[in-house]
Parts: C-alpha cells; structure tokens; sequence
C-alpha cells in the first residue's frame, strides 16, 4: 500500500505534516509505504531531526509549491514541479495508490477532475464532510461545496456515494439516507427537491427516509444528508462556527463539542474518481495529518474506489 502525502501544502507544512508521520508511525506495526512530497533538503532535515529513519517513508523531491491564492488550473499547467502536480502524476500513473494534501484545495479538485477523470457512469464526483451526532455516532452531508448548482440525478447518485462512504469506512449497516428540505412531508420543497424525491425513493441502492430537516442534522434520524453545495457548504460553515463558539465559551472540553474540531477526523475525500484523493484543512496540524493517512489507508483497504465503480457499473 503506498500513500503519496503532499508534505508543502497547509500552514504549517512541512513540520507539522512530518509530525503527523510521526504520530501515524507510533505503534504502527504495519504502515503503509508512504512517499514524502516536498522540498528534498528541508524534508530530509526535518525527518532526521524527529528521528524518523522508518524504511517505509520515502522522499519525492518536488522543486514547486502551488500557493493558495494561485489559480489552481494555470498553476497545475505551469507548476509541473509542484508537490500536487507530482502527487497527481504519481496517482495517475500507479506508483502510488491514494494522495494527500493541505494545499490548494482548487488545485486539488482540478487535479483530480482531470488526472484521474470521474468514474465511468457519474456525472459529477461529490465532496462530503462529517457531522458527529449526539448519540456518539457520526453522520455524513454531501455534497458540501463542490457542485453549487445540481440536477436531481445528481443528488441521487450523491446519495449512492455517500450510502457506500458510510457503509464501507464509517462502519454503519444499511446506512439512513435523507433529503435536506423545508419539511418532512413528500412534494416539499423547491423545483430540485421536489424532482428528486422521487427519484431517491425509486433507487434501489440506498435505504431512502424521505425528507429531513435541519433540525435532524444531529440526531439519528438519517446516516447519509444529501443536497446541493449551496445548501451542504452553508451548513459546514454553521456548523464549524458551532465549534467557535463553544470554544469561546470554554465549551471546547466537552465530550460532544470536542468532535467538532476538524482534526478529528482529518480530511475530505473526493468521492467519485477513481482512486482515494484526500483534501485537508489549510490549518492541519499533526493530529489531522495523522488521520488523513488513516483514512487513506481505509479507503484503500475496503476497496472504497472499486465498490463505488462497480455499484456504477451494474
């Protein structure tokens, strides 16, 4: 198993993504291969100075770094140097299995869009954050920004990813989908809601709930929330504000507010291209570093990528 990690992107890279090595490492009795993206020198400095001589861990000298404000198409084309321009070369080509990065999260997406294409059968992949619920289980909401604008079958194959994502790496059987809407009762809703009710309700791939609300997002009503990025991204944010909040009020110990913090659970994947890609929050720190290659290496056990080309397929 290799996992490629770009090592330069994020406001703390590189040290705290070799810290987040680090923690991966610790206790680890078989980790993957993973490939160290990123300036040569510096990296090699910082994994001697942590003492981090595992014969897993393997550098790729990446000469560029694609900033944040750069406009992430122009800089893919120009930047081939880059540590996600590599990361996606090495994907694409097979020397690694899944990419990680902190880094310019347009980049990303485009690279992904373009290197590895969407699965065949999907018209759009799809990005998905997790909400931790009340009674200690995790929920998923997708999709959360990438697609602004969508079509109905968008949405019910939004719901097919994310019935598959909480099945085979949150662990949840016969996973709840719902529609985020205006209200519980069938034909709710605006134009896209009310065309995609029904089309939900005929798909036989998911175990479709009907409508939710947002009062539900926290509760068990559904597993999988899905709606458009619009709706999905506003929602994150509100939700992340939770978190500022609680924080602001010294809630931030709580057993339930401190599933909140983003490091919890490392990284978005994009789901619907071929091979495990794995988006970090620009402010990742060690812990979320760590969970990211956690997560990558889930999604490259459970075959995550296959189950969801093959449901396509059929």
């Amino acid at each position: 198993m290799n996992i490629g990690l770009d090592m330069m992107g994020g406001d703390f890279a590189p040290l705290e993504a070799v810290k987040g090595l680090q923690q991966y490492l610790s206790g680890n009795n078989g980790p993957a291969h993973l490939f160290c993206i990123g300036a040569e020198a510096q990296l090699k400095s910082l994994l001697d100075e942590h003492q981090l001589n595992h014969p897993n861990i393997h550098v790729v000298h990446a000469a560029e770094v694609i900033g944040y404000h750069e406009h992430p198409t122009k800089a893919l084309k120009e930047k081939k140097q880059s540590s996600i321009a590599i990361g996606f070369y090495m994907l694409a080509t097979g020397k690694i299995d899944a990419f990680i990065s902190a880094g310019n999260t347009g980049a990303m997406l485009v690279g992904a869009m373009y290197s590895l294409k969407p699965i065949e059968g999907l018209s759009r992949p799809t990005i998905a954050t997790v909400f931790p619920k009340l009674s200690g289980g995790t929920g998923l909401l997708l999709d959360v920004g990438l697609n602004a604008d969508c079509k109905p079958e968008q949405l019910n194959q939004f719901a097919v990813l994310g019935s598959l994502y909480a099945k085979h790496i949150l662990g949840i059987d016969q996973p709840k989908t719902g529609l985020m809407n205006v209200g519980e009762e069938e034909g709710k809703g605006n134009i896209l809601a009310q065309a995609t009710y029904p089309l939900l309700k005929e798909n036989s791939r998911i175990n479709f709930i009907g409508n939710i609300e947002g009062r539900d997002l926290f509760n068990d009503k559904a597993d999988v929330m899905v709606c458009e990025g619009f709706t999905g991204n506003i929602i994150l944010k509100m939700a992340e504000s939770i978190y500022d909040i609680a924080c602001q009020r010294n809630l931030q110990d709580d057993a339930y507010f401190s599933r909140f913090h983003y490091e919890n659970y490392g990284g978005t994947p994009v789901l619907g291209v071929a091979k495990p890609v794995i988006i970090g929050h620009g402010i990742s720190n060690a812990k979320a570093f760590m969970n990211m290659i956690r997560l990558a290496e889930k999604m490259i056990q459970t075959d995550l990528c296959g189950q969801i080309a093959g449901s396509f397929q059929a």
